[in-house]
């Protein structure tokens, strides 16, 4: 990403996603108005804003769990809009929730079990073969399992989900969409709720995904964690995307700091200093 452009819309080297023309409206609010975006295969990509700029409305259209105005996508050069959430997640693409949506009154393992893909058993004629449905289950049981110890929650395979504390549910909610084998994995705001031990934890899961090869696109409001482990950062504003670049570029863009402080902070502190100095001008 070194020799990409920080500017809205900017084509990357290699995308694996591509909008165009995203809009979804709601009465006479426009929530996201996206002209063009491009998500970089392989990096951590980081979505920000203000409260209310469209980031997770952005999330649930990309990913079926709303419908655009106008708009298309493609991911991985496969059209994507009009498709719903569970084909979306079929073709590669997957994503977590603000408010976790783990299965609590299933156990653990269930969860991971059910987020499986193409199981034969679940069909009608399948159901009986069970040879097939059998080994197949098994696989992904294992599969499960090595998930479950990746993210330190093995020990709590058999435990109600409910049991769960808020940052243990994020971890179990990552390991599940990777039950999919994603190639690209959508997490909104996965540090909200979480306690400080889990954070660091959390956050070594996200790089280690990008080290795998995965792409990762996440909302966060904590900027810490933004500028430290993100590649790329694009960053919203009533819908529209203002601004894009490294977290250097970012941290210096004038615009990114008015959208977040407001346009009159920088006049508001000179005349509060000025006020200040008056009054000190005068002791």
């Amino acid at each position: 990403m070194a020799g990409v452009e920080p500017v809205p819309g900017v084509a990357k080297p290699d995308p694996i996603l591509v909008a165009t023309g995203v809009r979804r409206s709601f009465g006479g609010l426009t929530a996201v108005d996206v002209a063009h975006l491009e998500v970089q295969r392989g990096t951590i990509t980081a979505l920000i804003g203000p409260n209310g700029a469209g980031k997770s409305t952005l999330f649930n259209l990309l990913t079926g769990f709303d419908r655009v105005d106008a708009g298309r996508w493609t991911f991985e050069g496969r059209k994507l809009n009009g498709l719903g959430g569970h084909r979306v997640a079929r073709n590669g693409m997957v994503r977590t929730f603000q408010l976790t949506k783990a299965l609590t009154r299933l156990t653990v393992m269930e969860n991971m079990l059910l987020a499986a893909p193409g199981q034969t058993g679940e069909r009608i004629l399948g159901a009986f073969l069970r040879p097939v449905w059998r080994g197949q289950e098994e696989a992904n049981r294992e599969r499960a399992e090595q998930l479950l110890e990746r993210f330190k929650l093995l020990a709590k395979k058999d435990e109600m989900a409910g049991s769960l504390s808020g940052g243990q549910r994020k971890l179990l909610e990552m390991a599940r969409a990777l039950m999919v084998d994603p190639s690209m994995i959508m997490l909104d705001e996965p540090m909200a709720g979480v306690n400080p031990a889990l954070v660091q934890s959390l956050l070594g899961h996200i790089t280690a995904l990008r080290d795998e090869g995965k792409t990762v696109l996440f909302v966060e409001h904590d900027m810490d964690v933004i500028m430290g482990i993100s590649d790329w950062i694009v960053v919203l504003a009533e819908g529209k995307v203002i601004a894009e670049g490294r977290p250097s570029d970012i941290r210096a863009n004038q615009q990114v700091i008015d959208a977040y402080l407001g346009a009159g902070h920088d006049e508001s502190d000179q005349e509060s200093q000025a006020g200040t100095d008056s009054g000190e001008s005068h002791e």
